[in-house]
Order: structure tokens, then sequence, then C-alpha cells
């Protein structure tokens, strides 16, 4: 008989329903039509978020686990596959935007059936695999919390009309502030451990199959700025014209930034009616750069990221660096909760600031498997594993992660040339 377990039923549930609370929170100020547009290759409609999150519950708990439920409709197993290759084709990603039919009215439904098999699946205690496949899937789906944050915003960007996802008001205004100047922490760890490794007898307990084995790791002494890069000073780098000194860049991001014509991170846009004469496009629409000059720089790539590091004398920290750093610090900071829906100054504390929360840090570190690594068995095990090629660490959440879902062993990857999420840089160097 598989082993059941009567604790955790009672708070998954409550749990269950607020992280799909907070997912229907995030589009309620979005019109239908704002949720069909997929307005590049790394994003996706707001309505497949919609779907796909359901379609994780009914595809890897409630099929799985109650023998008498009943599929909300026979074309959305394969519909709203994402990337899982062993559970059979799915549509090609830049085809979302086409769908048009299921119309939303179908998808609401689609994720009221969900919801009503997981209440009832629920009230009873469950196995102890339904149970941490449910906590899987509220971390996936938070994860998708943050995309429909990130797709929106591109979204909405690429409108003519440049209209703003949610008005600030007015006590939410930016006023500027000036953050504290850039210092060094320094650290000497030697031989430390890094990941996690997890109790198998811990339901409540989580980390991605990524995240771990926790294991030895040796790091020479370093030093780790205090903060991140804030806009004015990266827009120094676009002023000394850091565009175009192909000596600061890497060879593919040399190549990637001409090809693209970057000449200064996504969503700025030139405004001479300004001081700076740049507009800074946000989730509450566009706000001089002069409002924000002391928040964290946002929507760089690593090879930005990289280029600005080397112009500046540093470095990027390893991932590994970023952990030792940050592993006993609180998971607290400007995350979704908040509200402000992009970054802000950071306070006038001593000691490292803004590790959680505000943009997350490009790290130096490809992406690939911890010592001893081994993917979840089955479909599940498509998660992260087989992305470990091509890709870069970021660390530490950003302004449009729920704050539940982030900890300093968290690894986020992207390609190198990736953007439109909010990431930003911390520089580090060499203490020897």
């Amino acid at each position: 008989m598989p082993a059941t377990i009567a604790t955790p039923a009672a708070s998954l549930l409550a749990r269950y329903k607020a992280v799909r609370h907070a997912t229907a929170n995030l589009c309620r100020p979005l019109s239908p039509e704002d949720m069909m547009v997929q307005s590049c290759p790394e994003a996706s409609p707001v309505k497949w978020h919609l779907a796909h999150t359901s379609w994780f519950f009914e595809t890897f708990v409630l099929r799985e686990f109650v023998a008498a439920y009943q599929p909300f409709h026979p074309d959305f197993p394969w519909l709203f596959n994402s990337y899982y290759n062993s559970l059979g084709d799915m549509p090609e990603k830049k085809l979302r935007s086409s769908f048009s039919r299921p119309p939303l009215d179908a998808i609401l439904a689609y994720r009221a059936h969900v919801d009503a098999a997981m209440d009832r699946l629920l009230q009873h205690p469950l196995e102890d695999e339904a149970a941490r496949r449910i906590v899987l899937g509220l971390e996936h789906e938070q994860q998708h919390q943050e995309l429909i944050a990130t797709d929106i915003k591109h979204a909405l960007f690429t409108n003519p009309l440049h209209p703003a996802y949610l008005e600030a008001p007015p006590e939410q205004k930016p006023t500027p502030t000036i953050a504290p100047p850039l210092d060094w922490i320094t650290f000497n760890p030697g031989l430390t451990e890094i990941g996690l490794t997890l109790d198998p007898a811990s339901i409540e307990a989580f980390a991605f199959d990524n995240e771990t084995p926790r294991h030895k790791v040796y790091i020479a002494p370093f030093r780790l700025a205090n903060r991140p890069i804030t806009c004015a000073e990266y827009l120094a780098f676009m002023e000394q014209n850091g565009y175009n000194r192909p000596e600061l860049w890497l060879s593919e991001g040399w190549i990637t930034q001409r090809a693209e014509g970057w000449q200064a991170p996504l969503y700025w846009q030139r405004d001479t009616t300004t001081k700076s004469g740049w507009c800074i496009y946000t989730l509450h629409g566009f706000i001089p750069l002069e409002d924000l000059s002391e928040t964290p720089v946002c929507h760089l790539s690593f090879f930005e990221a990289d280029a600005y590091a080397r112009w500046v004398g540093h470095r990027l920290p390893t991932e590994f660096e970023w952990e030792h750093a940050t592993q006993s610090h609180p998971v607290q900071g400007n995350l979704l909760e908040t509200g402000n829906l992009h970054p802000t100054a950071a306070p006038p504390n001593e000691g490292l600031q803004q590790i959680f929360g505000d943009v997350w840090e490009w790290t130096a570190s490809g992406y690939t498997g911890y010592p001893g690594y081994h993917p979840l068995p089955g479909a599940l095990g498509e998660y992260n594993g087989k992305f470990m090629s091509s890709q870069m660490v970021l660390r530490g959440g950003s302004c449009v992660t729920p704050a539940t879902h982030i900890r300093a062993t968290y690894r986020n990857f992207f390609t190198p040339a990736t953007r439109w999420q909010f990431s930003g840089l911390r520089v580090a160097h060499d203490a020897s």
C-alpha cells in the first residue's frame, strides 16, 4: 500500500487556494485581448499560462492519483503541454498566440474544474507522492505568476499606445532616492557547502531538483558589492561608449548586440523632454530615468552585465560565491507582494542589501548539474535537467517573484541573450 499522510492535506489546500487566487489577482487588470498577446519568442500569452498551470495539476496529480477523475477536455492534455516530450506531442511555442479557441471562458472553466477536483482530493489523507507533486505544482504556478508579469510587460510595451498594466497610486509614484555608495563585503570561505539535500521523508520542505544535492565547493577569498548596479551607474557605461567597445564584450555578446542593435537596456527609450534624455517603461507606464536613476538597472542580458563588470574593472560573481554570501540572509525585500512591480533604491543600511527581490542577478556560472545530481523520475525529470546546456545562472529573485517561492539556493537560468526578465547585476572581485 502507498504511504499516506494526514497532516499536510488541510495546509496544502489553504496554500493551493492562496496560490491560485494570487494568479487570478494578477490577471484582474487585463482584458481578454491582453491575454492573447505573445510579443517575443520567450513569452507566452497570459491565457496560455492560466491553462498550462491547470494542466500541470490535471496531468501530474489528478490523472495519477484520482481514479474517478474526468479530464476537462480530450484535447487539453496535448494542447497545453509545454515541453514534456515523454508525454507526447505539443504545439510549437510560437503558435500559442494563435489559440483564439478555446476562448477565455473555457480556460477559466478549466481552472474551476481542476480547482474543484483538487479541493475534493485535499479533503482526505494523501499519498506522499501526491503531496510532493502538489507542492511542486504550486511552486510551478508561482514561476508562472512571475512569467505572467514579465510577459504582459513586454506585450504592453510593444503596443504602440504603451499602456500601463496598472496605474500606480499617488503614494507609490517613484521619488528620487539616493542609493548608498557602492561598498565591498569581504568573504574568505575556503571549502564550503552549496545546495540542499532534502530529507526524503519530508513533505513540507521543498527545493527543485537542480538545487540538489548539497556538496562541497572551494571558493577563494572574494569581495561582493553591497548592492546591485543602479540605472545611473549603467548610464555612465552607455555614455562612455560601452556598447561600441569590442574589448569589453564576449565574442558572442558582441555579435549578438550588434545584430540586435542594442544601445541601452530593454525598455529604455529616448525622450528629449527629460533631463537625462531617457524614459523607462515599467508596469506602471513610462517613468523618466531621473526618477529611477538610483534603482537597480534591469532587463539586461548576461552579455551586457558582463561587459559592464569589465568596464568598471570587476567581474560577475559565481553562483557559488553568491550563495555563500547570502545563505544566512532572511528572505525579505522588494518582491511581488509589495506591489511595487519595479526595482526600488537600496536602503541606507550596512552589509549586503537587496539580496532577495528587485532584480535577478546574473552570475558567471553556466547552468549544469551539481555533482551527484539526479533529475526526478519520469516526465517530471524534464522540468530542469534537460535545459542544462547553453544557459547562465541567475540568483536572488526579482520584484515580481513571489516571496514564498525564493531562497538562497534557488537557481534560475536563461540563455545569455535574454533581456525580458527583470535581470540586473551585482559586481565582485578577487580579494587576494
